[in-house]
């Protein structure tokens, strides 16, 4: 992930768009991607154009990247922490096989 991470800032710094990148202009942008994705699947969620679903993953797991780079964090140690409080959430025992909020487990 770390190569990916630098390839990414080196792609911003070459454009001079750190500028640009800010937290809130970040979040928007991947708000916006996400509803790209999801527009994907609105009529067929069955029949939809694969490669159109990666780039606008692509987009949206980029732009989070870019945040991350913007916030000054490792992805890779957010991703954990959150998967740490998830488990908790969670357990094993109780959302195996269920949907519920851990709220209603």
């Amino acid at each position: 992930m770390e190569k990916i991470v630098q390839e990414i800032e080196q792609f911003i710094n070459e454009r001079d768009w750190k500028q640009f990148h800010t937290p809130d202009c970040l979040a928007k942008s991947i708000s916006i991607e996400a509803g790209e994705l999801l527009e994907c699947f609105q009529w067929d969620s069955n029949n939809y154009d694969r490669e159109h679903v990666l780039e606008e993953l692509a987009d949206v797991m980029i732009y989070t990247m870019q945040m991350a780079i913007a916030l000054n964090v490792n992805p890779e140690e957010i991703m954990r922490s959150k998967m740490l409080k998830n488990a908790k959430k969670y357990p094993v025992d109780k959302a195996k096989g269920n949907s519920s909020k851990y709220t209603e487990l």
